[in-house]
């Protein structure tokens, strides 16, 4: 119920939204910077079990990721240990005011291995063809323009690179969360596809969400 109380608080409206033209899905608001304390919120360690996720990434020293809508960089930092010195996390977002909270805490946490990306509706502002692995925890159900989106996220992968979508399981009702901001995998794998990638795993071990991984589809 908590985060239903969330979801109303810091989201626009549904109504009059968008919807994805192969899926008919409703395309969800973006949280707003004023809820940018529930990104950090202690819960969140037990609610999503996020070190599990990154686990099952098997990041690796010296590589080149992203976190796409990284908010207050709750994941990106994550990442930054991860990775290491000789790695790079480019932290992405479309508002400048959750940029800022993010190079606060980098400054003063002394990490130096995060770079943040101020990107728009439809281009992140990535470096094409340089990132190991693109992350989207809970963001992708928010893009107003996914098609475009995808189209330039798979421009900064690698030819090898992964692009990950964590996202709330659609297919569970218990998990209180608006339905709009829940995905299915069926309804991912239709989206990502039709875009030049090629589904790669699905990966199940976190209590609430999807890991659903895709690579660049080789020509």
């Amino acid at each position: 119920m908590a985060l239903i109380l969330v979801l109303l608080l810091f989201f626009s409206p549904l109504f009059g939204q968008a919807v994805h033209p192969l899926t008919g899905r409703p395309i969800a608001q973006v949280m707003s910077a004023a809820g940018s304390d529930w990104l950090d919120r202690p819960e969140r360690e037990s609610e999503e079990h996020p070190d599990q996720a990154l686990e099952a990434l098997d990041l690796k020293r010296g590589m080149v990721v992203a976190d796409v809508g990284a908010g207050s960089g709750f994941m990106s930092f994550k990442m930054a240990k991860l990775v290491g010195p000789s790695g790079k996390v480019y932290a992405n977002d479309v508002q400048p005011e959750m940029l800022e909270k993010l190079r606060a805490r980098a400054q003063r946490d002394k990490v130096a291995n995060v770079q943040t990306v101020l990107g728009t509706e439809t281009d992140p502002k990535l470096p094409a063809g340089s990132l190991d692995l693109i992350l989207m925890v809970d963001v992708y159900h928010e893009f107003s323009h996914p098609q475009e989106m995808l189209d330039r996220l798979r421009e900064a992968l690698k030819p090898a690179g992964r692009l990950v979508l964590v996202e709330y399981r659609k297919e569970d009702p218990k998990i209180p969360i608006r339905p709009e901001h829940k995905m299915s995998v069926a309804d991912v794998k239709t989206e990502v596809e039709a875009e030049g990638y090629q589904f790669d795993q699905v990966i199940e071990v976190l209590p609430r969400q999807h890991i659903i991984i895709f690579r660049p589809r080789k020509s």
